[in-house]
């Protein structure tokens, strides 16, 4: 089994400040199916924007859908979506400690952040939006009220299209890593072999976990910096870094995920 992850938001979807290649997404859906590739959607966005943003821009539906930052799991199948409840009692079990309204209970009165709106949060997912100018203070304090206390992950990144710093707490048992290992499990396929995509700071754990990694050209250059030094503490891992040049492609969005999918073998040209 063949797994293609990749990220949506900048990473897939060139819905940022650079120039997208023509055809790149619709080259990406052909080589997905006809090389007879698994593909999971790893992002943030909840299902009703990862249906607008297929609707938009063209991509295709995925295989398997890992949505809200890796706390929901569904499968796409004959046209219709269908839950993995079996992930929802994993994650129970792995983080007891975990809950969300303790979590947001504990940062009230917490400066410069602002709960997002409810359909960017769910029982194993709570977030804010952060003063991206006051972040090292802010995260300073969250940890001291926070960190530890309820089986959680913290992860921050920043949207560089609004300028919004996205604070996120998950089970530490739900993140993008975890439920991508998850779905190889299902699938019955070997880590090792998986390649995921990605842009930005939400990404740096599976780009590290040992997955083939893929940052697209655009990176997030922290992104960049992060993944380079665990590669130096760790040989082993893998990551590619997309140059653009190949097959004419820029390396930007879509074509560096297309870059890094052959670079790995997902896709090659003796059968696609």
């Amino acid at each position: 089994m063949k797994i293609l992850a990749t990220d949506l938001d900048r990473t897939l979807l060139p819905n940022g400040k650079w120039e997208a290649d023509a055809g790149a997404i619709e080259l990406f859906n052909r080589l997905t199916e006809e090389q007879g590739v698994l593909v999971v959607y790893v992002t943030g966005r909840n299902l009703a924007l990862t249906e607008g943003a297929i609707e938009e821009f063209g991509v295709r539906h995925p295989n398997v859908l890992v949505g809200d930052v890796g706390t929901t799991i569904r499968r796409h199948e004959n046209g219709s979506w269908s839950f993995d409840e079996g992930w929802i009692d994993h994650v129970k079990r792995a983080s007891p400690r975990w809950h969300a309204g303790g979590v947001r209970d504990a940062l009230v009165g917490v400066e410069g952040i602002t709960e997002q709106e409810a359909e960017h949060l769910n029982p194993f997912k709570q977030s804010y939006y952060v003063d991206h100018e006051r972040r090292d203070e802010i995260l300073a304090s969250i940890d001291e009220l926070v960190k530890g206390k309820f089986d959680e992950v913290i992860i921050y990144s920043f949207d560089s299209l609004d300028g919004k710093g996205l604070l996120d707490f998950l089970p530490n048992s739900a993140t993008k890593q975890t439920a991508l290992e998850y779905v190889c499990e299902e699938f019955d396929s070997p880590k090792e072999k998986a390649v995921f995509c990605g842009d930005s700071g939400n990404d740096i754990f599976p780009l590290t976990a040992g997955f083939c990694g893929v940052l697209v050209r655009n990176a997030d250059e922290q992104l960049v910096q992060d993944v380079k030094m665990a590669m130096e503490r760790n040989p082993d891992l893998k990551a590619y870094f997309a140059k653009g040049g190949f097959k004419g492609l820029s390396g930007y969005y879509t074509s560096g995920v297309i870059e890094g999918a052959y670079h790995y073998g997902i896709f090659n040209d003796t059968n696609g």
